[in-house]
């Protein structure tokens, strides 16, 4: 019986090339770069194999978009991977909008909250929401936000010299709606660039700065923070009524009692002025060419004006002075020359030059026509 035989498999030989290439170590360094690198694609290979998934129909297409691409050192971009972070943008975007109108619409049915403090939780949550749904975007997208802690300095270094204004003005918004003592629908006193005066209604408290309207529909951006250090006029803080004064002038011939009723009568006719306060007359002054008065009334609408009340109650007064017969006087001066020397030669000169003139042409005056 023959004994059975074992063949050994054939080892090749080592080669000498192969002994002599050498196998780079694994630093921790390139590891953690591998990591961030591979979840910053995370969120849409994810996305991609869910997809893939549910159909295979729209997983080859999205198979074909996630080809058409090109890989640098580690990370693969491709053009599913672009639609995946504009999808994503697009989506906290559409969600923070959303979310920002119905907490709106939320707030405004609550009937406890004042104007302001609406507005203050209305401006509170919308912050809230939009940070929330950035933070989604950025977890669903699978960006590592550690990768971004060596640049947290450097940005908060920023924001503490670059931003400062912009925070400041945010605070000093918050702060505005918080002691009420600005809201929107206020009348206020604005002063432009050249120190013109004039007034104007809130119509909105921004992040960074209210919007003053005024009657000339001019529209004013005052910062939030010029509103805290400096001196506001507020017409309608704690009440909407605004006493409006008109100065008129009498001549000193006119019955002073009689004029005083006129222009009580003037105002009571105009229909803004209030009954209550009731319009009144003060005697100013005795002026040089007139008798001073001044109508006061009272109106509890600012934001329609000011200068038309003024026109319809100095209207309305003209009027009532040519019916009555009282005079609005203008300046005159009487002048009184005192007689010298000088002034006697000059007034001989006058006299002989028109004598002179009168013998030259002995025609009588009104016959220079001829005929």
């Amino acid at each position: 019986m023959t004994a059975p035989v074992t063949i050994a498999p054939s080892l090749p030989a080592a080669s000498p090339s192969a002994s002599a290439i050498a196998v780079a170590p694994v630093t921790p360094a390139a590891t953690a770069a591998a990591t961030q690198t591979d979840d910053a694609v995370k969120g849409a290979d994810q996305i991609r194999d869910a997809v893939s998934e549910q159909s295979m129909t729209v997983g080859q297409v999205v198979d074909w978009l996630d080809s058409m691409g090109f890989t640098i050192g580690d990370t693969h971009l491709s053009l599913w991977g672009l639609l995946v972070v504009i999808m994503v943008i697009a989506a906290v975007i559409v969600f923070a909008r959303v979310a920002s109108k119905g907490a709106h619409i939320a707030l405004g049915r609550m009937t406890r909250l004042s104007p302001t403090q609406s507005l203050l939780v209305e401006k509170l949550v919308t912050l809230a929401v939009w940070a929330f749904a950035i933070l989604v975007g950025v977890d669903l997208l699978g960006i590592d936000l550690t990768a971004f802690a060596v640049f947290s300095g450097a940005f908060g270094l920023a924001i503490g010299f670059g931003l400062q204004k912009t925070f400041g003005n945010l605070i000093a918004g918050m702060i505005l709606l918080m002691d009420r003592s600005i809201k929107p629908g206020d009348v206020i006193a604005v002063t432009d660039m050249a120190g013109n005066e004039t007034f104007g209604q809130i119509r909105k408290i921004g992040i960074r700065a209210i919007s003053v309207t005024t009657r000339d529909e001019r529209e004013y951006l005052i910062p939030n923070e010029n509103l805290m250090i400096n001196q506001v006029e507020n017409w309608s803080f704690s009440s909407r009524n605004v006493r409006i004064q008109v100065p008129v002038g009498i001549s000193y011939h006119c019955d002073i009692h009689v004029a005083e009723d006129l222009m009580l009568e003037a105002a009571k006719a105009c229909k803004r002025v209030l009954e209550l306060p009731a319009p009144s007359v003060w005697l100013n002054g005795f002026g040089d060419s007139s008798v001073d008065f001044t109508i006061h009334c009272w109106i509890r609408d600012p934001e329609m004006g000011v200068g038309n009340v003024k026109s319809e109650v100095l209207k309305k007064l003209w009027d009532l002075f040519k019916e009555k017969g009282i005079e609005i006087p203008f300046p005159q001066r009487d002048i009184n020359l005192r007689g010298n020397e000088q002034f006697d030669r000059l007034v001989d000169a006058i006299a002989q030059r028109v004598d002179g003139l009168n013998a030259a042409d002995p025609r009588p005056a009104g016959d220079e026509g001829g005929g």
